[in-house]
């Protein structure tokens, strides 16, 4: 179980992993999508009931980290989050194979900064979860050397960047290899980028993990 303060918003942010096709508009059953971020909303709303936490998504399928930095105003800094998760970085890395228009892992990293100074100038005490990129396996040759050549450049920029901020990393990429040992990796990502529904339980847990320690402390 993880406690939560009395009304914490907890906002997701990120690309499609985390968009998990949400709902715009005010629709319930759908505002949060399906996914991890759907998972950890549903447990964690259950379990503290009597607080009036407020779970967000505001993930769009395709974002870079410069997309969100676009609109961090209107879909973080006006949400007044206590507790703010990102998951992004794939993005770059796929329109950089196509377009050569991401953002390599310097630039990322560059931007990543930008976007929790604006967070941190706003409330010093918000509780920042930064999730590792993550990548499985792609059937296109080509395009599978060019995601392992570049992955670790940005989850090596995200780890660095959740240590110099006081955040909550949540280690992604060991746990995905770690499930090449027992199973087809397409059963936990489906197309090498976005998890199954097994692959996004799996991601729940972990982010639980790493973040209960951080809630404990608060």
């Amino acid at each position: 179980m993880l406690n939560l303060k009395e009304n914490d918003i907890i906002l997701f942010q990120g690309d499609s992993i985390t968009d998990g096709n949400r709902g715009r508009n005010s629709d319930l059953n759908h505002v949060h999508g399906h996914g991890y971020q759907y998972i950890i909303a549903a447990e964690l709303t259950a379990d503290n009931l009597d607080k009036n936490v407020e779970f967000i998504n505001r993930g769009i399928s395709g974002n870079r980290i410069a997309d969100l930095y676009g609109r961090w105003a209107e879909d973080c800094l006006n949400l007044k989050p206590t507790i703010l998760s990102i998951l992004v970085g794939v993005n770059d890395i796929v329109f950089n194979w196509e377009h050569k228009s991401g953002s390599d892992p310097e630039r990322y990293e560059k931007i990543y900064r930008y976007l929790l100074d604006e967070v941190k100038k706003q409330n010093p005490d918000t509780l920042i979860v930064i999730m590792e990129p993550f990548f499985g396996e792609k059937k296109e040759e080509e395009l599978n050397t060019f995601f392992k050549e570049n992955i670790g450049g940005y989850a090596a920029a995200a780890k660095k960047i959740a240590e110099e901020y006081g955040a909550v990393f949540v280690p992604l990429q060991d746990m995905i290899d770690s499930y090449k040992e027992k199973t087809d990796i397409y059963n936990i990502l489906w197309d090498g980028i976005h998890p199954t529904t097994c692959g996004h339980e799996l991601i729940a847990r972990r982010w639980k993990e790493c973040v209960k320690p951080a809630l404990e402390n608060r």
